[in-house]
């Protein structure tokens, strides 16, 4: 994967840190621990991604103990629900597996006066999962488009038996069967452009509502296929090594392969917040950020099974923050 393509799927965030394309430095013990302050309540909403539904849920969980006149509501729909819902002030926080659209940036600052503020909070490897029981080694960018999309920009074939890719004996004849998730969600619109190169979908694909519903159903459907973040896996599925191109070598869903830019379904997770740049964030806010992004929300990040930031990305976001 090139430089240019990795500054792309990671967005602009990954311009000026060279830990994130050289040798990584991952958060570990090397952020410092979350200091806790006096006096703070109030109500947070949060509208957004399903895919950071339960790293919100242990984020709220471990804020809310120490802050016990706190309330955080979290509701995930998906990542488009975020952007509305930032502008109305429904919500203090908006989660999004993807950045924001550019109307959905002018339609935030319409309303508010101002720009929204993307901050980013983990690293994500996009899986491609079969059922645990499907021999298969894995699949390259261009057999991904064939096996999802219905245009094809990657002028493979079309693809729709498991034997197109070489498996054989009860495998051969089999159908396969196409899993994935709905207009609403910031997975579905990633995939969709750096897997399909914006491509359509085939109407075959079985939209489902959250990530979790994907594995499920591949997990109970042999001949199943599909697409979700890798903090979802679990042993009734496996995630496939990908290559970006035809003949190149197959690199496993790991962050390490994330950071360094060879993975090529690599991607961040945001956390969208209404900063008015003339006046400082909320406190319940502010805090709950610098939760996040401190050593004990990080580890929480790799106990929901994805990468914590590398340790200079952090301080770049709690500058985001006003910290």
């Amino acid at each position: 994967m090139s430089l240019s393509l990795v500054r792309k799927t990671f967005g602009t965030l990954v311009l000026g840190f060279s830990c994130l394309v050289a040798a990584p430095c991952l958060a570990g013990d090397t952020l410092p621990a979350y200091t806790q302050q006096s006096g703070v309540a109030g109500s947070i909403n949060s509208v957004g991604s399903d895919t950071l539904n339960n790293l919100m849920a242990y984020w709220s969980e471990a804020f809310r103990a120490m802050y016990p006149n706190v309330t955080v509501q979290v509701e995930g729909k998906g990542s488009s629900t975020a952007p509305p819902a930032l502008s109305a002030g429904a919500a203090q926080i908006g989660p999004m597996s993807r950045m924001m659209k550019a109307s959905e940036i002018e339609d935030f600052e319409r309303a508010r006066g101002f720009k929204p503020t993307a901050v980013a909070v983990a690293i994500d490897c996009v899986a491609v999962y079969v059922n645990k029981d499907n021999p298969i080694k894995g699949l390259s960018l261009p057999q991904i488009d064939a096996i999802f999309s219905s245009t094809r920009k990657f002028n493979h074939d079309d693809i729709t038996t498991w034997g197109q890719l070489g498996l054989s004996g009860e495998w051969a004849a089999r159908n396969i069967s196409i899993y994935g998730r709905n207009a609403a969600s910031g997975t579905y619109a990633f995939f969709k452009e750096v897997s399909m190169g914006n491509g359509d979908y085939k109407d075959s694909v079985k939209e489902q509502p959250g990530s979790a519903a994907v594995v499920n159903g591949i997990a109970g459907d042999k001949a199943g296929i599909g697409y979700s973040g890798i903090g979802y896996r679990t042993s009734e599925v496996r995630a496939l090594p990908i290559a970006a191109k035809t003949g190149e070598a197959f690199v496993e869903p790991e962050f390490m392969n994330a950071v360094d830019g060879s993975y090529p379904l690599a991607r961040l997770l945001y956390v969208y917040i209404p900063k008015d740049p003339s006046q400082p964030l909320p406190t319940a806010t502010k805090e709950f950020m610098k939760f996040v992004l401190s050593k004990e929300g990080q580890a929480l990040v790799e106990r929901d099974g994805y990468g914590a930031l590398p340790a200079e990305v952090v301080q770049e976001q709690l500058q985001l923050i006003g910290e």
